[in-house]
C-alpha cells in the first residue's frame, strides 16, 4: 500500500511541475506561491480540530521543515520558470542521491544490494542529463542549476523529517501545521521584501488551483506512506522519481522542447533503477 501512496504522490509531482510552469506565465512566483500555499491551506483547514491536540513540542521540528521547504520552493520555482519543465525534473532527480544518504545516516536504514544498483543507475541517468553540453544547448546557467540542486537537498531532508514526525504526529496534524507554519514565512517575506502581490490576478489564474489541489492530496499520500513502519525513505525517494516521465512527455506534448528523445534515454535508466531498488 505504502508503494502505492508513494506513485501517486510522485505522478502528482510530476503533474505539478507541468502545472507550475503554467501558473507561472501569467503570474510572479511569488504570487503563485503565497496563493498556492494559501488555498493548500485552507483546504486543510478541516484538520484544525485534530491538529490541535498535536504535542507542542513538536511545532519546533516542524516549523524548520516548512522553513526549508519555503527556501526550496522559492528556488524551484525560479528555476522552472528559467529551464525546460522536461531538464528540470531529471536534474530534481539529484535528490535520490542526498535521500539516501540520510536515510541511511540519520534513519539507519539499511542499503540492500538492489537498492546500491538502482541508486546507482538513477546517478548515472541524473549525471548524463546533467553534462556541461547538454545545459549549454539548453541554455541554462549553473546559478539555475545550483538553486534545482539546494531545492533536492532541503526536499529531502524534509523527507527525512517527515519519517520522524509521524512517528510521534497523524498525517492530519503534520500537514495542517506544516502549511500554517508556510503561510507565516510567506507573510513575513512579503512584509520584509516589501513585494506587492496582485491577488486579484492571481485568484483569477486556474493553474494555482489546480495546483493546490495536487500539492494537498500528494503530501496527504506521502504522509500516510511515511507513517507505516514498512515504508523506507530511501526506497521512498526513488520511487518519487517516476515523475520524471511526466514532466519529460509535458516538455515534448505540452512545451514543444527539443532533444526529448535522449531525455527519456537518461529517464529509462532513472526508471530501471527504481524498479531495481522496489524488487
Amino acid at each position: 500500500m505504502w508503494i502505492l501512496l508513494v506513485l501517486l504522490y510522485g505522478f502528482l509531482k510530476g503533474g505539478r511541475e507541468i502545472v507550475k510552469k503554467k501558473s507561472l506565465e501569467k503570474n510572479t512566483v511569488i504570487e503563485v506561491l503565497i496563493l498556492y500555499t494559501l488555498l493548500s491551506f485552507i483546504f486543510v483547514l478541516p484538520g484544525a480540530k485534530n491538529a490541535m491536540s498535536v504535542d507542542f513540542r513538536f511545532l519546533i521540528p516542524i516549523a524548520f521543515k516548512s522553513l526549508l521547504i519555503f527556501i526550496a520552493w522559492i528556488l524551484s520555482f525560479k528555476a522552472i520558470k528559467q529551464m525546460p519543465v522536461s531538464l528540470y525534473g531529471i536534474i530534481d532527480l539529484s535528490r535520490v542521491v542526498f535521500a539516501s544518504v540520510l536515510g541511511i545516516i540519520v534513519l539507519r536504514e539499511k542499503m540492500t544490494l538492489t537498492t546500491f544498483i538502482g541508486s546507482v543507475l538513477v546517478c548515472i541517468g541524473v549525471l548524463l542529463c546533467e553534462r556541461k553540453k547538454n545545459l549549454k544547448e539548453e541554455k541554462v546557467s549553473f546559478k539555475i542549476v545550483t538553486f534545482t540542486m539546494i531545492s533536492a537537498l532541503f526536499n529531502a531532508i524534509s523527507g527525512v523529517m517527515d519519517k520522524i514526525l509521524t512517528k510521534s504526529v497523524t498525517s492530519t496534524q503534520l500537514q495542517f501545521w506544516y502549511m500554517l507554519f508556510l503561510v507565516l514565512y510567506y507573510v513575513i517575506y512579503i512584509i520584509v521584501t516589501r513585494e506587492k502581490i496582485n491577488f486579484k490576478s492571481a485568484l483569477k489564474n486556474y493553474w494555482i488551483w489546480i495546483l493546490a489541489i495536487m500539492f494537498v492530496i500528494g503530501d496527504k499520500a506521502l504522509f500516510i506512506a511515511n507513517a507505516m513502519p514498512e515504508s523506507r525513505v530511501t526506497v521512498m525517494t526513488l520511487i518519487k522519481q517516476c515523475c520524471c516521465i511526466v514532466t519529460i512527455l509535458a516538455g515534448k506534448f505540452v512545451f514543444k522542447e527539443k532533444k526529448i528523445a535522449y531525455k527519456l534515454v537518461c529517464a529509462m535508466i532513472v526508471i530501471a533503477g527504481i524498479a531495481i531498488a522496489i524488487i
